[in-house]
């Protein structure tokens, strides 16, 4: 394609401010999603629509991931009642900014009846000492607090705070919200002004590649609109709308070589990600362990990490029923250690293929915790006897040792006698499943505590 010169093709604007910030709503009406938090009487529609405060004034934390629209909602809840709008960002506010803008609503509202809507956002970023300095202006109604964070608010806002607000949760963009919002980028005034054409093929690209983050896909948009403006020829250009290039998916493919993963490797998606691997590994679904772990690894999720999960997950999850289940995770651990990445995804993939599709059993893991509840609700008794240490001097006396049974010497490898203290005989902790090894464990188990027992007359091999 022959590159086409003179200016820009209007509508892109090309470094102008981002199409993202561009095509931001100023009403309600106009936001993408989020249908749940907009319903007639909603909290946040109130807030928009009660200028004088008299039933709309609730502040509110927004929780979700990025590009789900909190700044978004903060700037058209603001536009829309004709309030103050004043936005600060914990990344670069201090408690004296927090401080002057409570001193500046606790005037206008004084001296002119205007209340002020306090847009911050990353609040899990303030300190506690800068979230206590938010207190007393929401306490008194200075301010309506719209904070937003992509963390657990129940981990990173103070309680006081918590307890002052309402706690809204934003859901990631469907597909048809975020093709809506492409389409509208393209032909409002405010984005491209119909400058190119996106075709469907395109369309669902971006939509497939943003993974739900509107900011994502209008950024892919704007890069692809840009390159296709630039590279635009016969071939490309919109018959319907002669002049007007056509956005391919070739070239959205050619500007945005891969997903935008949404991960962060100390907030809710790392969470939430490890959390359904873990879950798709004990639920034997090997296609969707694998399609998590691709996740965590494109994400850049420390191999090391992975690799610790997947152990604990051999124990817990597959335990007695393959015990060569932590053999193969502890060596898949030990090379990731030797060999690093990218090598190492292919020992992790291995060994969660391993995992599963072993047989599961969590018994022996049950086992020990029912054993540990007993221990911690005093169900101890004493050590019988025989099974004391007799090797000290003065022991025999006492009768440590008088009447142990050695088990190598016992038929079958295993003596009749008690090992429990009194007040457990006869407690079963260990209960094997019916799945893989532990079917084989399960039967031998049942003669062994048949000869404990002294049940005699026992057939076969114990």
């Amino acid at each position: 394609m022959t590159p086409q010169s003179g200016p820009p093709q209007p509508g892109l604007r090309s470094g102008s401010v981002p199409l993202a910030v561009r095509m931001r709503p100023t009403s309600l009406d106009e936001v993408a999603g989020q249908a749940h938090l907009l319903k007639p009487g909603s909290p946040l529609v109130n807030l928009a629509n009660d200028a004088s405060g008299a039933s709309g004034s609730v502040s509110v934390i927004l929780w979700g991931p990025p590009g789900t629209g909190k700044t978004t909602l903060a700037q058209a809840i603001a536009h829309s009642s004709g309030r103050r709008f004043v936005e600060l960002s914990a990344v670069t506010a201090g408690v004296k900014d927090v401080r002057e803008v409570m001193e500046a609503a606790r005037a206008n509202s004084d001296l002119y009846g205007v209340s002020t809507v306090l847009f911050l956002d990353e609040i899990h970023r303030f300190t506690k000492a800068q979230q206590d300095a938010l207190l007393p202006g929401v306490e008194n109604g200075w301010v309506i607090l719209v904070a937003a964070t992509t963390e657990n608010p129940s981990f990173s806002v103070i309680a006081p705070l918590l307890s002052r607000s309402l706690l809204l949760t934003l859901e990631t963009l469907t597909d048809d919200d975020l093709a809506m919002l492409l389409d509208r980028a393209v032909a409002d005034p405010r984005g491209l002004q119909g400058a190119v054409t996106l075709d469907d093929d395109a369309r669902a690209m971006i939509v497939r590649l943003a993974s739900g983050d509107a900011r994502r896909a209008l950024t892919a948009l704007e890069a692809a609109a840009i390159a296709a403006s630039a590279g635009a020829d016969e071939s490309d250009i919109d018959e319907e709308a002669p002049g007007s290039p056509v956005i391919t998916s070739d070239i959205v493919a050619a500007t945005v070589d891969r997903a935008l993963l949404r991960y962060d490797r100390q907030g809710d998606e790392h969470y939430d990600v490890i959390s359904a691997f873990i879950k798709s590994i004990r639920g034997s679904d090997v296609d969707a362990a694998l399609h998590y772990l691709a996740r965590m690894i494109e994400a850049g999720e420390d191999p090391r990490f992975i690799a610790r999960r997947i152990m604990i997950s051999a124990a817990e999850d597959i335990g007695m029923a393959d015990p060569h289940a932590l053999q193969v995770a502890v060596a898949a651990a030990d090379g990731v250690q030797l060999i690093g990445m990218p090598e190492g995804r292919i020992l992790l993939a291995e060994a969660v293929v391993y995992l599963a599709t072993a047989p599961k059993s969590n018994a022996a893991y049950l086992a020990l915790d029912a054993a540990i509840a007993d221990v911690r609700a005093g169900r101890i008794g004493r050590i019988p006897k025989h099974l004391r240490d007799a090797s000290y001097p003065g022991a025999a006396r006492l009768g440590h040792g008088e009447g142990y049974r050695y088990s190598h010497d016992a038929e079958f490898g295993v003596a009749t006698q008690q090992y429990l203290p009194d007040e457990l005989v006869g407690t079963r902790y260990y209960e094997p499943t019916g799945y893989g090894n532990e079917r084989d464990v399960a039967a031998r188990l049942e003669k062994i505590r048949a000869i404990l027992r002294g049940e005699h007359g026992l057939r076969g091999d114990a």
